[in-house]
């Protein structure tokens, strides 16, 4: 059985011109997104790191909680925080990093919460028991709440290639603690002989888990929590990690947490804003990242894995690029798996508006 997916081509734009597509997105899928008066509507969004500049447009964010008002309901936008050193590892300074960047309710007409608490430890435990996962942390409102929205901006992804919507619930839902547990299985080493002793990796971990031997850096693997910093943070390719086997089992944690958080919700729908499609995803991409696709157009749907694979594949026809195309032994077997799980359906159908 073949899912929807509402597709409105936009290719190099405006801004007023991105957010008349998404009005119109938004106009075909008015069936799916009525609310009961009151209700209260979470937004999962990702503003990125402080460097990045190809976020969410917070426009188009406005466009969206205004279509949520329309029907009575109370919608609110929220992150959660992250595992890696920045502006986004605690909510003050994340909730002054969103305001900055205009995802304040002035101007998107709904509040922004940081879900998991002050320092990304607040939420509840819920057993999973799958292959990969036994357990995860999830702030509170998951399984409290009828619906779901998330708004992605699909990019590259150092480790599964490709990320979407499906990664954004999975990481970006999740308490810190299970961010960890996800990233767990990639465990960097250094090349003794490229390591210069810059310091770079040592800085930038969040765990104190590498220092100094004999003038070289050293990680230890029993501290090392998997987020991969120290991998963005060396300039002399001196930190390993074998992508042939642990991207897989990263890839599949993210399809169990993603299908298990978002089976609390009766309610789903899904947008990806597949503009500046660039190499690094928006915690670490900056001014001067590299596009690995061509703009697309913005995608919709109720199921998010024939969304992630409907963008996917749009993106792969660039032929500017092979970054996705190459990339596809690593998230092309996670959609399987996702699909394997009962996440959604890896056929479907592209409705052009």
């Amino acid at each position: 059985m073949k899912s929807d997916v509402y597709f409105i081509k936009t290719g190099p734009c405006s801004k007023e011109e991105r957010g008349a597509a998404l009005e119109k997105v938004l106009k075909n899928a008015s069936s799916l997104l009525s609310y009961k008066k009151d209700e209260i509507v979470p937004i999962k969004v990702t503003i990125g790191d402080s460097t990045c500049v190809y976020h969410l447009n917070p426009e188009l964010v406005k466009s969206v909680v205004n279509k949520i008002k329309k029907s009575g309901a109370k919608p609110f936008l929220f992150d959660t925080s992250v595992i890696y050193k920045g502006q986004r590892q605690n909510a003050v300074d994340h909730m002054s990093l969103a305001q900055s960047k205009g995802f304040g309710q002035t101007k998107t007409g709904a509040p922004f919460l940081v879900a998991d608490g002050l320092l990304g430890q607040d939420g509840k435990e819920l057993p999973v028991n799958s292959e990969n996962i036994n357990k995860i942390r999830v702030p509170s409102f998951v399984g409290m709440l009828d619906s779901l929205i998330v708004l992605s901006h699909p990019t590259g992804h150092i480790v599964s290639g490709f990320a979407a919507a499906i990664k954004n619930v999975a990481m970006g839902m999740s308490c810190r603690a299970t961010k960890q547990v996800q990233h767990s299985s990639l465990k960097p080493s250094v090349i003794e002989k490229k390591c210069t002793a810059c310091g770079l990796c040592i800085d930038i971990c969040p765990v104190q888990a590498i220092s100094f031997k004999e003038n070289k850096a050293l990680i230890d693997q029993k501290a090392c929590i998997g987020c991969g910093e120290c991998l963005c943070a060396c300039k002399f390719d001196a930190i390993f990690i074998n992508w042939h086997e642990d991207p897989v089992v990263f890839c599949k944690r993210m399809v169990e947490v993603a299908g298990f958080i978002l089976s609390k919700f009766k309610n789903k729908f899904f947008i990806n804003f597949a503009f500046d499609i660039t190499k690094e995803c928006d915690c670490i991409s900056n001014k001067d990242e590299k596009m690995i696709s061509k703009d697309i157009g913005i995608l919709a749907s109720e199921d998010i894995l024939s969304l992630d694979k409907a963008t996917s594949d749009l993106a792969c026809r660039d032929k500017k690029t092979d970054y996705l195309k190459d990339k596809q032994p690593v998230y092309g077997p996670m959609f399987d798996y996702a699909a394997e799980k009962g996440l959604g359906n890896i056929e479907y159908n592209l409705i052009e508006l």
